[in-house]
């Protein structure tokens, strides 16, 4: 059984900017296919699996390498954990495992995911290494993967062993769904792959000169939608809302609305897109595995050894707090992204609990404070909504930010 539809329709409302006027009034562009993928992935794709008898992978991660799974004809699918129930997962969790994690695994032990051939899980943080091992134990899907990356991937052996692990990986891939992937196979995934991060950074482009053509809300279900959605569809739907928007009247320049950057691990809710704009300001850029992290930076295509190719974007691209390029890498990162964007603020999303991003906080706002760049940080235990507290604590920073 899939999420009952509409069931996080408030949470995914698509808003006035999602619109586009027609002879007959306001009807929904393109944007609308991305928010009812987002209000309920699982019934995409179920529905998907039922139309095209092909498989379903879950992955749990923007370190999850896309292009093997899509190379394996499989639909590539992330795991948000949208539940508010749980019933199921607090028998196998303590209560200070973050909502996401027992989020997750509450939907596959609920049988909500009982439709997956599989399902990924790279090697992070305690949880959700727990959380692995929970799943095997628990569900009986043919693919089971523990990816055990690198760590510190600034060395030479780490890029030797990135490689031979998503080696390992691929053909442990392939005989688990019963496929062989060929270079052509990978070839074809990694240029699917990199369509998709082009189109995103392309949106995203539009949006920080002109935040007025896409609402944030939007910008962020189009990423979610590309984790969700099978390349092909998503890219046409894409193509249709760059085309749309290419063609609409400019909005007003990001230069007189307040600009702002999110940083964190996932971002579960539109609300805080909202709350920003409403208050005069404008999200021109994220540090978020469900953002920039995961879209930015392309894997180089036609090199004749497509897998090392995937291991080197992965190794290279912007770290999460599960990984080490240096010791200030993701401090030197953020500060960059806040002064090239021209930032007036930073709005640090902790899910309560996630422990690497809370390490990571003290010295990322030292450095901002070093800066002279002002920051908020925002912890929810619901990654769906910063409720009401959140709300007005965001209305507070951009008043703060304005008089700047």
């Amino acid at each position: 059984m899939g999420n009952p539809p509409g069931r996080f329709a408030k949470k995914f409302a698509p808003g006035v900017l999602s619109m586009k006027k027609g002879k007959g009034g306001w009807s929904m562009g393109p944007i609308r296919r991305f928010w009812d993928v987002c209000s309920d992935p699982v019934e995409y794709a179920r529905q998907w699996k039922r139309s095209t008898g092909g498989k379903v992978v879950a992955h749990t991660c923007s370190y999850a390498p896309v292009e093997i799974l899509r190379a394996s004809g499989a639909l590539s699918m992330r795991l948000f954990g949208k539940t508010e129930d749980f019933t199921f997962s607090d028998g196998h969790l303590q209560a200070y495992c973050c909502s996401l994690v027992r989020g997750i695994l509450n939907e596959a032990l609920a049988g909500n995911l009982d439709f997956l051939d599989g399902a990924v899980f790279p090697h992070t943080c305690d949880s959700m290494q727990r959380l692995s091992d929970i799943w095997r134990i628990n569900t009986s899907f043919s693919l089971h993967g523990d990816l055990v990356l690198p760590v510190k991937l600034n060395t030479d052996t780490a890029k030797t062993y990135m490689v031979d692990v998503l080696k390992l990986f691929m053909q442990r891939t392939g005989e688990q769904l019963g496929v062989v992937i060929t270079g052509e196979d990978l070839e074809k995934a990694i240029q699917e792959t990199n369509s998709t991060r082009k189109a995103l950074c392309d949106l995203a482009a539009m949006r920080e000169r002109s935040p007025g053509a896409v609402s944030g809300s939007d910008m962020y279900v189009a990423a979610c939608a590309s984790m969700i959605m099978a390349p092909s569809e998503w890219l046409d739907t894409m193509n249709s809302l760059l085309a749309e928007l290419g063609q609409a009247a400019p909005g007003p320049p990001a230069q007189r609305l307040k600009r702002i950057v999110l940083s964190g691990g996932i971002c579960g809710n539109t609300q805080i897109y909202d709350v920003i704009e409403k208050n005069g300001g404008v999200v021109v850029h994220d540090d978020l595995c469900t953002g920039a992290r995961y879209y930015e930076g392309l894997v180089a295509e036609g090199t004749g050894d497509p897998v090392g190719a995937i291991a080197e974007r992965y190794r290279t691209r912007v770290v999460c707090p599960a990984k080490h390029a240096g010791i200030y890498s993701r401090g030197q990162e953020l500060v960059k992204i806040a002064e090239e964007k021209q930032a007036g603020g930073v709005i640090f999303l902790l899910l309560k609990f996630c422990d690497p991003h809370a390490f990571d906080y003290p010295y990322l706002k030292r450095m901002l404070d070093d800066r002279g760049i002002p920051s908020l940080l925002l912890e929810t235990e619901d990654p769906w909504s910063i409720g009401e507290h959140g709300t007005t604590r965001v209305e507070a920073f951009m008043e703060i930010v304005r008089q700047r």
